[in-house]
């Protein structure tokens, strides 16, 4: 399965948070590395989408959609924020 980076899941983001939040900076639950969502690892080969730390390969997102709603789970993160508008 082909790995893409954190770009990929930028149309569910924002489906979810009604902003851009590839450049929002995530804390992985499993190892603390923090880092902006467009560098994390994103599988679509499944039947959704699976994010995971680009550092320890941790699962810290998942998308799935079931008769047309999309569910998400955010467990694997400790913190998802987006920087203040200027």
């Amino acid at each position: 399965m082909d790995t893409l980076d954190g770009n990929a899941i930028g149309g569910l983001l924002r489906e979810v948070f009604a902003v851009e939040m590839t450049d929002a900076t995530g804390v992985c639950g499993h190892c603390n590395n923090e880092a902006p969502v467009a560098e994390c690892e994103v599988y679509l080969g499944g039947p959704g989408a699976v994010v995971r730390c680009r550092t320890c390969q941790g699962l810290l997102m998942v998308f799935v959609r079931v008769r047309g709603v999309l569910c998400v789970d955010l467990g694997g993160l400790q913190t998802l924020e987006r920087a203040p508008s200027s």
